[in-house]
């Protein structure tokens, strides 16, 4: 005999589960590039209405014009190469530093004792209020430019690191010591794969605080670099060149972080796979 099935409630509906659909990559670039597109048709519009003049900001195909200009005479490939050199060398002396004496800090008590007051302490100084004191200590040389973006570059990626240790999975951490594993090989096969996310966002912070660290060091007494261009075109009112420096620190910041977005794609595939990382 057929079972009865008893009837729902009136007052009860049927539940609907929504499933996100797949945004196509095409469009997502076609928003993303509406932002940028905007903002360059106003700045288009302001120059050809007289809104700005060419004094305060020079028109985009100025601005485009003095770019050629400077990358058929050399001066724009070499100063980029200077800029990109110093960033990357400070970039990559903060983030080793900011690395080691975070997974010092974050995996061993005393480490953190030692470590992490005097970390904190140097965070809260802003690191532009050093640029005088480098000048005294090291000169003005390439060496305070770096130790300038290394300096800014480290507290970011010690944050994200040590943070990132102290909550690794402690079961983990003990299973691995009860079947011997070293101390060395714990932190490099299990504290440091659980803490990727988190390394990889520290790592974004420094990039980004390397481009404006960038920025100060070049306006050290620099004789080479995007800085020194900016500093030629600021005594001859180059509003062209001066925009044309702008822009290429801005795409230098975004391309870093277009860059480490793919590196998060490449280690971390199950975040794009479920719609986590976009």
């Amino acid at each position: 005999m057929a079972l009865a099935t008893a009837a729902a409630p009136p007052e009860l509906v049927t539940p609907q589960v929504r499933i996100p659909r797949p945004r196509s990559r095409g469009r997502a670039i076609a928003l993303r590039a509406l932002g940028p597109l905007a903002i360059l048709a106003a700045w288009w519009i302001a120059c050809a209405t007289g809104v700005l003049t060419s004094d305060l900001l020079a028109s985009p195909p100025a601005v485009f014009s003095a770019a050629l200009d400077l990358w058929r005479s050399g001066q724009l490939s070499q100063a980029l190469g200077v800029s990109l050199l110093r960033a990357g060398t400070g970039l990559a002396i903060g983030v080793l530093a900011g690395l080691v004496l975070g997974v010092v800090a974050g995996f061993s008590r005393a480490g953190d004792d030692l470590v992490d007051s005097a970390m904190q302490t140097l965070r809260a100084l802003p690191f532009l209020s050093l640029v005088p004191l480098f000048m005294v200590w090291f000169g003005i040389g390439e060496a305070a430019r770096i130790i300038l973006i290394a300096v800014a570059t480290t507290f970011p990626m010690y944050v994200s690191t040590s943070g990132a240790v102290r909550n690794a999975d402690r079961k983990l951490v003990e299973a691995a010591r009860t079947f011997g594993l070293g101390r060395f090989a714990t932190v490099r096969q299990i504290v440091l794969p659980g803490a990727l996310p988190a390394l990889l966002s520290g790592l974004r912070l420094s990039t980004t605080l390397s481009v404006i660290a960038l920025i100060a060091a070049e306006e050290i007494n620099s004789t080479s670099g995007l800085g020194y261009l900016m500093s030629e075109a600021q005594d001859f009112s180059r509003t062209d060149i001066l925009t044309v420096c702008i822009l290429i620190y801005g795409l230098i910041g975004l391309t870093a972080d277009i860059l480490i977005r793919g590196l998060e794609r490449l280690l971390m595939p199950w975040r794009t796979a479920g719609g986590g990382a976009r």
